[in-house]
């Protein structure tokens, strides 16, 4: 394999290569992103003497080798003086997860990698690269962040008086449709918020001060696994983390999270949308491991971000072949952990419009990794019109029995950009007006980073419907006694699901459309 400039840039992983994430507010949607990276052919070696471990990550470029590897044991245990070998042979360890047999190490020689490939006890040495996971949302009309306090909505005041938690006194009452179409309102009613539950976002940045977030966010627990920024960095107005944080636990001060009072963690492995397999193992193995031991301690893990791979494609390539191999391994080994420790993965199916069951030659991480619980999304075609067809499968939406467990609301914009419906409607909330296309309300509505800490706006995407599942969890963890482990919560939401499609698993909901009061339950 050859590398040229620092860029990771053959067929290898990438020439056809697909990133997904979430599309955005009033987006002109791309469901699917083709990583398009120069070809190289393939040779025996990396040309090392071309490549320099990145140290500026203020601009990164998909496809540009971070110049590290990622080192798999064998087993689950890195052999004995894997510092010293790795230092013979012309490398350096930078960093370790003895959890799983894992070791990042970067290059100290040209030679480097035929010399670690004799180490004993060593099965692979994979290059690292930056992939872009979400995308900033392109728009199809004028932006439209809302901003408590400007734009003639003004913000009402909220008390804190202890008592107990009422929905509708959230500002935007009335601006949301998801909740109510997987029967939150009910659970909450019945006082279940998802209070002491622990949910780890990995994700980009989170505006830490929103109003809505500040009072359940775990600012001592949170970090980032991007090099050079804290956690509550990002680039832009929407921040797609701090979107996502939303969706699972928004307090009600302006909306109304799935589990408003669930604990959120934001695990920050994302910056601009983009980040390297490091940043996110490492994300993954933060959030997995208790509290005790130096980690997060969360209970659940929402990832709404992954890659496709082309894997009939490019299965001939020996090269892409043993990558995705060793790099499926690296993640199994993530989720399996993460699995051991008692904890829920749930994970966004991608936008890419597959059916996973006819295009047999896709595979996407982590949503089928191991033991990861992967979600497709829904959304109505003309809410404010009156349309309630919130189960409705959303045209950019993967699925696929071989890839979905579970369907949530993600959000559409299908009544514009499929129906060529752009006529502009009233949103009329319970305290507040809005206008703009209908098709922007049939979005999620959640918080930005916008220009206040209190700003909101819609996005679509499966990256909206997984937290959605998160959320239904972290309630049915509370009204299990605060603990269900990653079996038990599989097994709880196939019974509780609405049974939508064909009879059983089919390929639009795979076990179902989440409902968060059967979930905890409720009839």
């Amino acid at each position: 394999m050859q590398f040229k400039n620092q860029k990771f840039t053959m067929t290898l992983l990438l020439a056809g290569f697909i990133t997904f994430g979430c599309e955005s507010d009033l987006a002109l949607v791309e469901p699917a992103i083709e990583a398009k990276l120069e070809e190289e052919t393939f040779s025996k070696s990396f040309n090392l003497s071309e490549i320099k471990e990145m140290t500026d990550f203020t601009n990164l470029r998909q496809g540009d080798f971070t110049g590290r590897f990622l080192i798999l044991s064998r087993g689950n245990n890195l052999p004995a003086n894997i510092e010293r070998s790795i230092s013979s042979a012309g490398g350096e360890i930078v960093k370790t997860f003895p959890e799983i047999g894992v070791a990042v190490a970067v290059s100290r020689s040209d030679n480097f990698l035929s010399q670690a490939s004799t180490i004993s006890g060593i099965e692979s040495i994979t290059p690292d690269m930056i992939l872009q996971y979400t995308k900033e949302p392109s728009l199809i009309g004028d932006e439209q962040v809302i901003e408590r306090g400007q734009n003639g909505i003004s913000s009402r005041k909220v008390t804190s008086s202890g008592t107990p938690f009422n929905y509708q006194d959230a500002f935007f009452d009335g601006w949301q449709w998801a909740p109510g179409s997987i029967d939150a309102p009910k659970a909450w009613d019945n006082g279940f918020t998802g209070e002491g539950i622990r949910v780890a976002v990995i994700d980009g940045g989170f505006h830490s001060a929103h109003t809505d977030l500040a009072p359940n966010l775990d600012v001592a627990s949170s970090l980032s696994t991007v090099p050079d920024f804290n956690f509550n960095e990002d680039t832009g107005t929407f921040w797609h983390g701090t979107h996502v944080a939303g969706i699972v636990a928004a307090s009600g001060d302006g909306i109304v999270g799935i589990a408003p009072k669930a604990t959120i963690i934001g695990v920050k492995s994302l910056h601009s949308g983009s980040g390297a397999f490091e940043w996110i193992l490492e994300g993954i193995l933060y959030a997995a491991t208790p509290q005790s031991k130096g980690g997060a301690g969360a209970q659940i893990i929402n990832m709404s971000l992954g890659a496709e791979f082309p894997i009939r494609d490019l299965w001939q390539e020996e090269g892409f072949r043993k990558a995705f191999q060793e790099l499926q391994k690296v993640y199994d080994r993530a989720t399996t952990y993460a699995y051991q420790n008692g904890v829920t993965i749930i994970a966004s199916a991608g936008n890419g419009a597959s059916n996973y069951d006819v295009e047999r030659g896709l595979f996407k991480f982590p949503a089928q990794n191991r033991h990861v619980l992967s979600i497709s999304s829904t959304g109505p075609t003309g809410w404010v019109l009156g349309n309630e067809n919130f189960t409705q499968l959303a045209y950019y939406s993967d699925h696929g029995k071989a890839l979905l467990d579970f369907a949530a609301p993600g959000g559409t914009l299908g009544l514009a950009l499929v129906d060529g419906n752009f006529n502009r409607c009233t949103l009329i909330g319970t305290l507040v007006s809005t206008s703009g296309i209908c098709a922007i309300f049939d979005q999620v509505f959640s918080t930005v980073r916008g220009g206040t800490n209190s700003s909101y706006n819609w996005a679509q995407g499966t990256s909206m419907a997984s937290p959605a599942v998160a959320g239904v969890v972290a309630l049915m963890m509370e009204a299990n006694g605060g603990s269900m482990n990653p079996a038990q919560v599989k097994t709880r939401l196939i019974q509780s699901s609405t049974d939508l499609g064909k009879p059983g698993q089919d390929e639009i909901y795979g076990h179902g459309y989440v409902n968060a009061a059967k979930a905890v339950g409720l009839n």
